[in-house]
């Protein structure tokens, strides 16, 4: 069968580009090297948040379709109009961001959040993960508000139930290794290794969102430096960068952070690679109500900078920084109640202590250097109300790295410890688009036939990332690039 558009993952931004080619009416097929058991790359393990713009809660509420009213009356949203959705991107990258890409990220990010809802995706407040009871409502916090309905694995679901209900194809098993041009330059399809030999499709348009190179031992240490071969796939082992390594074979241009990368605090003896039962409960992430320290009890980043979603990917790559790789999150009786439910999976790697130094040589890290800290800390922490839903300004003042929010004594045993190292989630570095989606060569000129979305696009992220604006991004350049190739195959169809 001939095909218009052949996109080639099977994740989040895969399926948004599959579900808009075929609303052009194109005939659509999704190659992905995974078996059909992994189905959904990278977004499987995630949380299904989505970063987007709205302007009241009347807005949020059209949304989700089955929220009560006494649901919504317990809920204390602030709106997060799009200046402030640009602003928190441009801040937390350094103002390296790409200023039209950041644009068409936040001006569509509504716009694609209400496109998946009327194909079948379907959203409801993230109220154990983004808020905090303060009262009697839950206070959001961070400019994060919903997710997809079964989290990452229930997205995939929701995604892949539109896909086979519009008569888009899938294949499974089905690597992509290289990309076919004719004489002019332009791609014409693709050719694909399956477990029954070689083949070649043919299509009018090739949309490439296979995700980056994260689990590729021998790319991350080529680009990212020095240890990060050793650190934990927090995902699919499935991204490798073929996709990017296609691309570049036929001339597009390298854009982005390829020396940087979107990581967490990931449990310090998970697997090698993402496991689908646990999917993301191996991060901690409720780091800013403690302390981080490392093997030789000290600590090295602001706990309290700024809310977890503008921290949690840059201390990620903090740890990986660290002696042996290893960090210790550090909490007492008074927020164990605000752990994230992460923290209360079997599968964790944790120490709980009567005493400091108890709980210091349980995680066999250095007794003194860790007392010292302890009472530095405890020593520098000032009054003021404790508020973990906003930035309450309860510091320390005195002692370096400093704690500019939430700073609580911690004085309240039993302690607990939570051992982890750096889990990668994505890289930073891929191919340069246009406004379109259309991949770019080194010549600065548009590739004929050739697309891209989600990870392996670079000029987005650098040095941090805002939580929840990867799946929102995979989303909406998903749904530009698939609507592009779409039409792209329809004039070259005329043209023949």
């Amino acid at each position: 069968m001939a095909y218009d558009v052949i996109v080639v993952g099977g994740g989040n931004a895969a399926l948004c580009a599959a579900l808009s080619a075929r609303e052009e009416g194109a005939r659509v097929l999704v190659l992905e090297k995974a078996p059909e058991a992994w189905r959904g790359g990278n977004s499987f393990f995630t949380a299904g948040g989505f970063r987007f713009a709205f302007k009241s809660f009347d807005e949020l509420r059209e949304l989700v379709g089955d929220l009560s009213d006494e649901e919504a009356a317990s809920m204390e949203v602030d709106p997060y109009p799009e200046d402030t959705y640009y602003d928190d991107l441009m801040r937390v990258t350094e103002d390296c961001a790409d200023p039209d890409l950041a644009l068409i990220l936040v001006r569509e990010s509504q716009p694609t959040v209400r496109w998946m809802r009327d194909r079948g995706v379907r959203w409801i407040p993230m109220f154990g993960r983004q808020a905090y009871r303060v009262g009697d409502r839950f206070r959001f916090w961070g400019g994060l508000v919903l997710e997809a309905v079964g989290g990452g694995p229930g997205l995939v679901e929701m995604e892949y139930a539109a896909a086979a209900k519009t008569g888009i194809d899938v294949r499974f098993e089905a690597k992509a290794r290289r990309l076919v041009v004719d004489a002019r330059g332009a791609v014409t399809g693709v050719e694909v290794r399956t477990p029954g030999g070689t083949e070649t499709v043919e299509g009018g348009g090739v949309v490439l969102a296979a995700g980056g190179f994260e689990a590729n031992a021998e790319m991350r240490t080529r680009y990212l430096g020095r240890n990060w071969d050793l650190a934990r796939v927090r995902g699919t082992p499935y991204n490798t960068g073929d996709a990017i390594r296609m691309a570049l074979d036929i001339g597009a241009l390298p854009w982005g952070h390829w020396s940087g990368c979107h990581a967490v605090a990931w449990d310090l003896n998970a697997p090698w690679h993402g496991d689908r039962k646990v999917g993301d409960g191996f991060q901690k992430h409720s780091y800013p109500l403690g302390l981080i320290v490392n093997l030789r009890g000290e600590r090295f980043v602001d706990e309290g900078a700024d809310f977890r979603n503008y921290t949690y990917v840059k201390y990620g790559c903090r740890i990986i920084e660290q002696p042996q790789r290893a960090a210790f999150q550090i909490f007492d009786q008074k927020v164990v109640h605000l752990l994230r439910e992460e923290y209360r999976i079997r599968e964790v790697t944790k120490a709980e202590a009567s005493t400091l130094e108890e709980l210091a040589r349980k995680l066999e890290i250095d007794v003194e250097g860790f007392l010292r800290t302890m009472r530095e800390y405890n020593g520098a922490v000032q009054p003021g109300a404790f508020n973990p839903a906003i930035k309450d300004g309860k510091a320390t003042r005195g002692i370096t790295p400093p704690k500019s929010n939430w700073a609580l004594p911690l004085d309240t045993p039993p302690y607990l410890g939570y051992a982890v190292t750096t889990g990668i989630t994505f890289t930073f570095g891929g191919l340069r688009i246009t406004e379109s989606g259309q991949v770019i060569d080194c010549e600065q000129r548009p590739i004929p036939g050739l697309f891209a979305a989600g990870e392996l696009v670079g000029g987005l992220f650098y040095h941090n990332y805002p939580g929840g604006a990867g799946l929102m991004a995979g989303a909406v350049f998903g749904r530009i690039a698939g609507r592009s190739a779409a039409r792209a195959a329809a004039a070259a169809a005329r043209h023949t």
